[in-house]
C-alpha cells in the first residue's frame, strides 16, 4: 500500500483545506473510511504515519487516526478534530491509547458509521445556518401554490440569494414544465428515490437543472407518484445545508413524505383563493398542517368575492395573514411567452414575492 499523494491536490477554502487526513496502514480499515468519505463526495489525504509537516496536521480540518496508528502518533501536537478509529469492540487499551494522542473521542466501525459520515461532510460542506425554507401549499385544488412557490423561488434568486425550488407534489405536473426547465439536463425525484443517510449538498445542487440563477428538484414525465419519506428526509436536509433559500411546493394531502418536508420548513403558506368555498376547503388543509408545522400562515389570492377579504379570510382560518396576492391578467399568457411566475419584477406576482423576502430574509437570517 503507498501513501497517498492527494494533498498537493486537495480543495481549499480560502486557503485551507476542506479534506481530512487519514492516518492508518490497515487495508481494511482504510478501505472502509475511503469508502464513507465517498459517501459525501469527499476524497481525503492518507498518510501511514503523522506526517512530516507539522503544518499539514495542525491544518487537517479533521484527522481519523486509526487504531494501528495510535502509537506513531504519540507526541504529536494536541489539537481538536482527532478521532480514534477502529473495530474491536473489546480493547479496553483504547481509551488510553486516545487520551496519549488527545482525540477527542473513540468510534468503531460499523457502529459509528452514520455518525463519522455526519461529521466528514460537515466538514467539507461547513457547518453554517440552514437555508430559510418555506412550504407552499394550496387550500384547495387550484388555488395557485405552485405559481407562488415558483415566483417566490425566482424572486429570491434574483435577489442574488442561492435558491434551491423543490417539487413536493408528484400531481402537480411539474415545477420544471412551469418554469419552462423540462429541457434542461439533470436529476429528477426518481433518480434521488432511493436516497438514504446523508447526501452531500454540493453535488446535490450541482446535479440538478439550473434555470435563471436556481436549482429546481422536479419529476420527470413518468409514473412515479411518490417520494419514500426518508428520500424526502435526507434530500431536504441536504438542500438545506446549503444555506440561501429552499422553496418546497407541497400537495395538500399530508403523507409521510410531506410530514418528513414539513419538518424541515421554517415558514408555510397557504395559498387560499377569496371566496367561501375555498375557505371552507382551505380549514382542514390548515387543521392537518398545524400538527405538523408551527408557522403557517395564509396568503389571499384575489380577486375576493363579495363580502370576503384578507383579514376575515385569516380570522376564519385562525391563521397569521402573510398578505393579500393581488391578480395577475395576462399571467398565462406570460408563461406561454416563456417568463416564468415572478419573473416581472413590476407585475402583482412579482411586487408580493419581492416585499415578503424583504420581511423575511433578514442579514441575521441569511449570514
Amino acid at each position: 500500500m503507498t501513501e497517498s499523494g492527494a494533498s498537493d491536490r486537495a480543495p481549499t477554502v480560502e486557503g485551507r483545506r476542506v479534506t481530512p487526513l487519514i492516518v492508518t496502514e490497515d487495508a481494511e480499515l482504510l478501505d472502509d473510511l475511503l469508502r464513507l468519505c465517498a459517501a459525501v463526495g469527499c476524497r481525503p489525504v492518507v498518510r501511514h504515519a503523522p506526517p512530516d509537516r507539522k503544518a499539514e496536521w495542525d491544518a487537517a480540518p479533521l484527522v481519523i487516526v486509526g487504531d494501528d496508528a495510535a502509537a506513531r502518533c504519540r507526541g504529536v501536537s494536541r489539537r481538536p478534530g482527532v478521532l480514534l478509529v477502529g473495530r474491536d469492540q473489546d480493547d479496553a487499551g483504547v481509551w488510553r491509547r486516545a487520551v496519549e494522542i488527545g482525540a477527542d473521542c473513540v468510534l468503531r466501525l460499523p457502529d459509528a458509521e452514520s455518525w463519522l459520515i455526519d461529521r466528514i461532510a460537515d466538514v467539507v460542506e461547513g457547518v453554517g445556518r440552514p437555508a430559510v425554507t418555506v412550504g407552499v401549499l394550496g387550500g384547495r385544488g387550484g388555488a395557485g401554490a405552485s405559481t407562488l412557490a415558483c415566483a417566490l423561488a425566482v424572486s429570491a434568486a434574483r435577489g442574488g440569494h442561492r435558491t434551491m425550488l423543490v417539487d413536493g407534489d408528484p400531481l402537480g405536473g411539474g415545477l420544471d414544465v412551469l418554469l419552462g426547465a423540462e429541457r434542461e439536463s439533470g436529476l429528477r425525484w426518481p433518480d434521488l428515490a432511493a436516497s438514504k443517510g446523508r447526501v452531500a449538498g454540493a453535488a446535490l445542487e450541482e446535479s440538478l437543472p439550473e434555470l435563471r440563477g436556481l436549482r429546481v428538484l422536479s419529476w420527470d414525465r413518468g409514473d412515479m407518484a411518490v417520494v419514500p419519506p426518508e428520500a424526502m428526509r435526507c434530500v431536504l436536509a441536504a438542500a438545506r445545508r446549503r444555506g440561501g433559500v429552499v422553496v418546497v411546493d407541497l400537495p395538500r394531502r399530508i403523507d409521510d413524505a410531506t410530514v418528513e418536508a414539513l419538518a424541515q420548513v421554517d415558514m408555510g403558506l397557504l395559498v387560499v383563493p377569496g371566496e367561501l368555498r375555498a375557505v371552507a376547503a382551505a380549514k382542514r388543509v390548515a387543521s392537518l398542517t398545524g400538527m405538523v408545522l408551527d408557522d403557517l400562515r395564509v396568503v389571499v389570492r384575489g380577486p375576493c368575492a363579495s363580502g370576503v377579504d384578507a383579514a376575515w379570510t385569516a380570522r376564519a382560518l385562525g391563521l397569521p395573514l402573510a398578505g393579500e396576492l393581488p391578480e395577475e391578467p395576462g399571467l398565462l399568457a406570460t408563461l406561454d411567452d416563456g417568463t416564468p411566475p415572478g419573473g416581472s419584477v413590476a407585475g402583482p406576482l412579482g411586487r408580493f414575492c419581492s416585499a415578503f423576502w424583504e420581511r423575511v430574509l433578514t442579514p441575521e437570517a441569511v449570514s
